[in-house]
C-alpha cells in the first residue's frame, strides 16, 4: 500500500492530479468538519442525461484517488436544485400543455407528467438516483426543496440579507445594463400562485431577515428569506451552497467556467472557503452540438446500457475529460474493446502504470479479469455474416473458436454477444452496403478461397492473417486497399476486424462459402 501511495503521489492520471490539490488544501490542518466534502449539482428541469452521470462518475474517481493518498474521510453529496422554477417545457416528456400551465413554479410543485411521482422534480430526482444506483455510487442525495424548507439554508440566507449589497455588487458587474435594473439575488416564491418571481427588491431588511417587493400585479409583499419562502438565483445559489455545506470540491462543464470567479467570491462573502474546481469539456451529439436535457439529444444512460456494459460507459467517461467528445452510437464498440484491452494489460503493469490505467479508476483499484476472448467488433461482424437473431447462434461459432469458453465461465463475453446481436440489428444491418469486386479483387478473392480449401493450419488466427496478408501483398499497393475490399465486398462495411481472426471465429468452410457468395453476386443482391 505504501508503494502504491507513493506512486499515486506522482501519478499523472488526472484523478490523482485533482486529488493532490485537495491534499494540499489541508496540508496544514485537517478539516474542522472531519471530512472532505465532494459535491455534484443537478438541475432537474428535464430527464437526467448521460453528462450528469459522467459528472458523478468523474467526481467519484477523484474521491477514490484522494482516499488512496490521504487518510481524511470523504463524503459525496449529489445536490438537486429542484426548487428552481420550470422555465420551459422539455421536448421529450408527455402532457406539455399541463406543464405549460405550471411554468415558473418550483419543479417540486409541478405535477408529474408521467403520473408516477408527487411532482415533476421528484420524478426526475428518482430517475437520477436510479441511474446512479445502477452504477453502485456511494453518495448522499440532497434536495434543494428540503434544504430550503427545513431551515438548513437559513443561516446562510440571513447572512445573504446582511451582505446583500456586497453580493449584488458582484452580480451586477456580470449583467447587461437592462438586466441590472430588475435583478435581485433573491427570488420570492409567491404565497398565492406558488410561482418563482423574478422581480426587483424594494427593500431588504437585514435585521428582520425579510424582503419587500411588488408582484407582477403591483401588489406589495414582505416575506422572510428563511423557511423556503425565498430562493436564491442560480449563480448566488452555487456560492451560497458551497458556504452552507463547506464544500471542498465540485466539478462542472465548460459552460460554467466563466462564472467560477462569481461563485467563488459569493462563497467567500458568505463566510465560506471556495472549493477546488475541475472544469470538463462538454459532450456533443452526432452533429457536434452540445447535448441538452431539454432537447433530449445525445445518448441517454439507458440507451448506452441497451448495447454495452456499464463499465464500457465508465471507460468512455474517464477518457480525456478536458476534450469535447462526440457521444453517439458509433463510439460504443470501440469503448467496449478498449476497456477490455486495458483490463488484459492491467495484471502485468507496475504500480505507476496501473494507476494510469482507466480500469483502476473504474473499479477502485480492483479490476476483474477480462474473459472477452473475442473482441466486440468481431462479434458484430459475426452477427452480420451469420444473420444471428440471438446470442445462442453466436455461441456455436464462439465455442469452436474458443472451446474452453461458455456463458457460465465467460459471462462478460456472453453479455457482449447479446449486445452485439442487438447493436448489429439496430445500427449495422440497416446501413450495410455490399459491392461487387473489381477484376483485381475477384482474382485475389478466388486465390484466397482456393488456398483456404487446402488449408491445414486449423483455426490459428495469426497463421490465417499471414495467409490473407500474403494473398494481397503482391496485388495491392497500398495493402490496406485489399483489406478494405474484404470488408466492403464480404461484410458490407467500410472497415472491419483483423481478417485472420474473423476467419478463425467464423470458420474456414463458412468463409469459403461467403467468398463464393460474393463472387456469384449473391451478397449484392
Amino acid at each position: 500500500m505504501t508503494n502504491l501511495r507513493d506512486a499515486a503521489l506522482n501519478s499523472k492520471a488526472w484523478p490523482f492530479e485533482e486529488a493532490r490539490k485537495l491534499v494540499k488544501r489541508y496540508e496544514k490542518a485537517p478539516p474542522a468538519k472531519g471530512h472532505v466534502l465532494f459535491e455534484t449539482g443537478y438541475g432537474p428541469s428535464g430527464l437526467p442525461h448521460i453528462g450528469t452521470f459522467g459528472e458523478v462518475l468523474r467526481t467519484t474517481m477523484i474521491r477514490r484517488a484522494f482516499e488512496l493518498i490521504s487518510d481524511i474521510p470523504t463524503r459525496l453529496i449529489c445536490f438537486s436544485d429542484d426548487l428552481d422554477g420550470m422555465r420551459k417545457v422539455p421536448d421529450n416528456v408527455p402532457q406539455p400543455e399541463m406543464l405549460r400551465e405550471n411554468l415558473q413554479r418550483p419543479l417540486t410543485s409541478v405535477p408529474d407528467p408521467f403520473e408516477e411521482f408527487e411532482s415533476f422534480g421528484h420524478h426526475n430526482n428518482a430517475m437520477l438516483r436510479r441511474f446512479l444506483d445502477t452504477f453502485g455510487f456511494e453518495y448522499e442525495f440532497y434536495s434543494a426543496t428540503e434544504f430550503y424548507n427545513t431551515g438548513q439554508f437559513d443561516e446562510v440566507l440571513l447572512r445573504a440579507a446582511e451582505r446583500y449589497d456586497d453580493i449584488m455588487a458582484v452580480m451586477l458587474k456580470s449583467l447587461r445594463e437592462e438586466r441590472q435594473q430588475t435583478y435581485s439575488i433573491f427570488l420570492p416564491i409567491h404565497p398565492e400562485t406558488g410561482r418563482v418571481l423574478y422581480v426587483p427588491m424594494k427593500h431588504v431588511d437585514a435585521k428582520e431577515g425579510t424582503i419587500t417587493f411588488d408582484d407582477e400585479t403591483g401588489r406589495e409583499w414582505t416575506l422572510p428569506v428563511t423557511g423556503g419562502q425565498v430562493k436564491l438565483q442560480w449563480k448566488p445559489d452555487f456560492g451560497a451552497r458551497w458556504a452552507a455545506l463547506d464544500v471542498d470540491f465540485e466539478m462542472y462543464g465548460k459552460d460554467h467556467s466563466t462564472n467560477t470567479p462569481i461563485y467563488d467570491r459569493i462563497c467567500e462573502i458568505l463566510g465560506g472557503k471556495k472549493p477546488e474546481h475541475f472544469t470538463y469539456e462538454l459532450f456533443l451529439d452526432e452533429n457536434g452540438e452540445k447535448i441538452s436535457k431539454s432537447k433530449g439529444n445525445g445518448l441517454t444512460i439507458d440507451e448506452w446500457l441497451t448495447y454495452a456494459s456499464t463499465e464500457s460507459l465508465s471507460y468512455f467517461m474517464y477518457q480525456k475529460p478536458k476534450t469535447a467528445k462526440r457521444l453517439w452510437w458509433d463510439v460504443i464498440p470501440r469503448a467496449v474493446d478498449e476497456y477490455h484491452q486495458q483490463l488484459r494489460a492491467f495484471p502485468d503493469q507496475d504500480d505507476a502504470q496501473k494507476l494510469a490505467n482507466p480500469v483502476w479508476h473504474i473499479h477502485n483499484g480492483n479490476p476483474p479479469e477480462s474473459r472477452m476472448v473475442v473482441p466486440f467488433s468481431m462479434l458484430l461482424n459475426l452477427a452480420s455474416v451469420s444473420s444471428a437473431e440471438d446470442k445462442h447462434k453466436m455461441w456455436g461459432f464462439i465455442r469452436r473458436y474458443a472451446p474452453e469458453a461458455s456463458p457460465d465461465t465467460h459471462p462478460d463475453l456472453d453479455q457482449a454477444a447479446g449486445f452485439a446481436v442487438r447493436y448489429y440489428n439496430d445500427f449495422v444491418k440497416p446501413t450495410k452496403t455490399y459491392r461487387a469486386p473489381t477484376e483485381l479483387e475477384r482474382e485475389a478473392l478466388t486465390d484466397l478461397r482456393d488456398q483456404l480449401k487446402t488449408w491445414k493450419g486449423g483455426l490459428d488466427a495469426e497463421e490465417l492473417q499471414s495467409l490473407v496478408f500474403a494473398v494481397g501483398r503482391d496485388r495491392f499497393d497500398p495493402l490496406r486497399d485489399w483489406f478494405k475490399a474484404l470488408y466492403e465486398v464480404l461484410l458490407g462495411a467500410s472497415q472491419g476486424p483483423r481478417f485472420g481472426g474473423f476467419i478463425a471465429l467464423y470458420g474456414v468452410d463458412e468463409t469459403i462459402a461467403l467468398i463464393d457468395a460474393a463472387l456469384a453476386g449473391e451478397l449484392v443482391q
